[in-house]
């Protein structure tokens, strides 16, 4: 019985699936990552789920084992050469919004409203053709090139403990990321 629930859960996420305009990114996160890499034994993930029909943008991470306690949190592009370099910040600035600083291991799940200028970093909007839309775009072109980072910054770290370039999952990463990510990733109308 369970099977079958789950495959008619799965067929009817499939047929949502097509009707949406949700793309999904995804990365590990590591200090072996971040520039210059660094020596933290901390791991992590970031998710994020663009929805480009309601302009919004869902962020989800979970942390764990810092060396030091979380101090900002942000996305960070776009960097001249994908999945490389360093770029500024292109979400709010100093943190995302409520991110659990303070302590070396935490989740975070928030959606962002991205025709709201408090959704960027104003820098990003002035560099990106000055209006939301346009920072919109060009964040999002960059993320599907790898041009963008997700950067975890702590007390032991400060440039960055933890970081990982966000990228489209592929089809067998994709299915590591369970249902949930089968049913909301790269779904477009």
């Amino acid at each position: 019985m369970k099977t079958v629930m789950m495959a008619m859960i799965g067929i009817a996420g499939l047929a949502a699936a097509s009707q949406g305009a949700v793309t999904t990114y995804f990365t590990n996160l590591s200090g072996a990552a971040e520039a210059p890499p660094n020596t933290s034994l901390g791991t992590g993930w970031a998710r994020v789920d663009y929805d480009n029909v309601a302009r919004t943008m869902r962020v989800r991470a979970a942390f764990s084992g810092l060396t030091g306690n979380v101090t900002v949190c942000h996305i960070h592009g776009a960097t001249a050469t994908p999945f490389t370099g360093t770029a500024g910040v292109a979400t709010p600035t100093p943190s995302f919004p409520g991110f659990p600083a303070g302590g070396t291991s935490g989740s975070y799940d928030n959606t962002f409203n991205l025709t709201l200028a408090s959704s960027w970093n104003a820098a990003y909007i002035t560099a990106n053709g000055g209006t939301t839309l346009s920072a919109e775009t060009a964040f999002f072109s960059a993320m599907t090139a790898g041009r963008t980072y997700f950067n975890l910054h702590s007390s032991a770290f400060p440039g960055g403990e933890l970081r990982g370039f966000l990228a489209i999952p592929s089809p067998s990463a994709l299915a590591m990321l369970g249902l949930g990510g089968l049913m909301a990733a790269r779904r477009r109308r």
